[in-house]
């Protein structure tokens, strides 16, 4: 995605100010100063997906977040957020512990295997399968809060 002159000239302000160090990485540490970031029911997994950020990937991972971003970078970011070990692949597991984080007290467990189970089998697949990207794509139209929604009763 480009990004102006502009865009570049304030984010690399906002990374200055980040980098409290000022040695040109940012820590997972310094990114949860950012009240948004620190609140995120995902930001443990965020946190090893950005600690020792780079100006340059600094870039890269917010533009995921720009609205000129497509659709295909966003996928890819929500995939990295699932996919903890980086091995480019997600299972059951993976799943269950991101929607654990999402919904906190607020499921139980059983509901939330329930949801990943019906999740999965509508995309043609078994709480089995381990998901690379292409297989990815498919479940993310079925992880709307409608769907948990209609087991969190």
């Amino acid at each position: 995605m480009p990004v102006s002159q502009q865009e570049i000239v304030a984010l690399y302000k906002r990374f200055c100010q980040l980098d409290r160090n000022a040695n040109g990485f940012i820590s997972a540490d310094e990114f949860l100063s950012i009240p948004e970031f620190s609140l995120n029911p995902l930001s443990q997994r965020l946190q090893r997906m950005l600690d020792g950020l780079n100006f340059k990937d600094f870039v890269a991972f917010l533009s995921s977040f720009s609205q000129k971003a497509s659709p295909q970078q966003k996928i890819e970011l929500i995939f990295k957020v699932y996919d903890v070990d980086s091995k480019g692949r997600v299972n059951f597991k993976d799943l269950l512990e991101v929607l654990r984080d999402l919904t906190g007290s607020f499921m139980s467990e059983e509901q939330r295997e329930q949801v990943l189970n019906h999740m999965l089998e509508e995309a043609g697949y078994t709480r089995d399968a381990s998901l690379v990207l292409d297989d990815f794509v498919k479940v993310p139209s079925l992880l709307s809060s409608t769907t948990i929604a209609k087991y969190n009763t």
